[in-house]
């Protein structure tokens, strides 16, 4: 089920590899490294924390949203998000740019608060959270601010003042492509998932078995990028990445030939 629908019935409660593999193999590892804060974008050397509000949404134990507007699916709930994810208002979400972006959220303003920090994921958009730093999280995510046995307490109050800080993601494993469903021979569409460092790509180019040059893919929505050639394509594709931190790698042979529009495939890089 999307965000959306989600939302409404529940927001008030609330990227060189030489080769690839076939599958995504979850990792239990999500260990965002701390580098400093700040705002949304950028990080300060002090490490200070910023103002927030935070919802939740979904099943009180859950994931939040199996779909929503980056793209991830049912891995939203699976290791290593593990259903600590969030929705983000505008700025956070970012027109999909925030897509696997990564943070520490805390609360203190209630008995029920532990105060500790807790790591989620930007995944989806909560187009109703307005243009402040509003963190519409999951369940799962919002119970794990409270104190040892008092997440149903805090999910109870449902809207509370947190405070937030931009971390590097560092998921312990590799970057995955997954293939578009409405992709063909002409027209190329891949989800980028799990990329660690800031967590957004700045640009994704795609190179043909055929050719020498790299061909810039276009933004299509949420960390979904697509590259419509309007001729057949020759496979295998290699990805190239470049993150807003200007960090570039290159997943090489990544889509091999023989490719499957559905389907999943493991690189053996990450920033």
């Amino acid at each position: 089920m999307s965000y959306t629908l989600k939302h409404a019935f529940s927001h008030s409660l609330t990227l060189l590899a030489s080769f690839s593999i076939l599958l995504v193999v979850p990792s239990s590892c999500f260990n965002p490294k701390k580098i400093v804060n700040a705002s949304i974008h950028s990080y300060s050397s002090d490490g200070s924390w910023s103002s927030a509000v935070a919802t939740w949404y979904g099943p009180s134990h859950g994931d939040g949203s199996e779909g929503g507007a980056c793209g991830y699916g049912r891995t939203v709930g699976e290791p290593p998000f593990s259903s600590m994810i969030a929705a983000g208002s505008r700025p956070l979400f970012d027109s999909g740019k925030g897509c696997g972006s990564c943070y520490e959220v805390k609360c203190t303003g209630n008995k029920a608060c532990s105060g500790n920090p807790v790591r989620v994921v930007i995944t989806d958009n909560c187009p109703d959270c307005g243009s402040d730093a509003h963190f519409d999280m999951s369940g799962a995510a919002f119970g794990q601010m409270a104190v040892s046995g008092q997440a149903d307490q805090l999910r109870n109050v449902g809207r509370i003042a947190i405070q937030y800080n931009r971390v590097a993601c560092n998921y312990g494993r590799s970057i995955v492509f997954h293939v578009d469903s409405g992709s063909n021979q002409d027209y190329l569409a891949v989800m980028v998932e799990y990329e660690d460092g800031d967590g957004e790509l700045e640009r994704v180019e795609v190179k043909e078995a055929s050719s020498e040059s790299w061909e810039a893919m276009e933004k299509s929505w949420g960390a979904v990028w697509k590259y419509n050639k309007r001729s057949q394509l020759k496979a295998p594709f290699s990805i190239r990445l470049t993150n807003f931190e200007s960090k570039t790698i290159e997943a090489s042979n990544v889509i091999p030939a023989g490719w499957t529009p559905g389907s999943s495939y493991v690189s053996n890089v990450n920033f």
